[in-house]
C-alpha cells in the first residue's frame, strides 16, 4: 500500500521537502522558456538550461534506482555508458523538447516520492566500484536522498546562472 505523500511525517516529509524545494527552484529557472532558449549555450561549457532538467531527472531516476536494486540497477537499459552518451545527457538534442523533458522530470519526482514513503531509510546498498567511492563502502536509502537534494541544488545554481547569461532573469535576488 503507497503511503499518500500528503500523509507523510518527520523525516520522510522533511526530505521530499528539502528535494521538492530545490526542484521547484530549477523548474523555476526554466520557466518561459522556448525550446530554442533552453537548448542554447550561454557559458563556455556544454550545459544547457534543458540539458540540466534532463541530466537531473537522470541522475535522481538513476540513484533511486540503486537505492532499490543496487549498483547493477543503475546501468538500466538506456543509461549512459560511453563518453558521448554521457555528455548527451546535459545537452538538450535536436527533437527534444522542454515540456517533455519537465514532464519526465515530473514523473520521475513522483515516483521518487512514492518510494520514499515506502522504502526503508536505512537500508544499505553496496556503492558502484568508481574512484570517487571508497571500495566496499555502502549508501543507505537516506544517504542516497541527502545525495539527490544536493545534486539538484547544485544544478539548480547552474541553471540560475544559465539562464541569468542567457536573458538576464534569476531565480532568486
Amino acid at each position: 500500500m503507497v503511503v499518500p505523500i500528503t500523509d507523510l511525517t518527520g523525516e520522510r516529509a522533511d526530505l521530499l521537502a528539502a528535494l521538492d524545494k530545490q526542484r521547484g527552484f530549477l523548474r523555476y529557472t526554466v520557466r518561459g522558456l522556448t525550446d530554442e532558449q533552453a537548448r542554447q549555450r550561454t557559458t563556455v561549457s556544454e550545459l544547457t538550461l534543458g540539458g540540466l532538467v534532463k541530466h537531473v531527472a537522470g541522475v535522481e531516476e538513476r540513484w533511486l534506482r540503486f537505492a532499490v536494486g543496487g549498483a547493477e540497477a543503475m546501468h538500466a537499459e538506456g543509461a549512459p555508458h560511453d563518453a558521448d552518451s554521457w555528455a548527451e545527457q546535459f545537452r538538450m538534442l535536436d527533437g527534444e523538447t522542454l515540456d517533455v523533458l519537465l514532464e519526465r522530470y515530473r514523473a520521475v519526482a513522483e515516483h521518487t516520492d512514492n518510494l520514499v514513503a515506502t522504502l526503508d531509510l536505512d537500508s544499505e546498498q553496496a556503492l558502484p566500484a568508481a574512484p570517487w567511492f571508497e571500495p566496499g563502502a555502502t549508501w543507505s536509502v537516506r544517504r542516497v536522498l541527502l545525495h539527490v537534494v544536493a545534486e539538484t541544488a547544485q544544478h539548480a545554481g547552474h541553471a540560475d546562472i544559465l539562464r541569468e547569461a542567457l536573458d538576464g532573469q534569476r531565480t532568486m535576488g
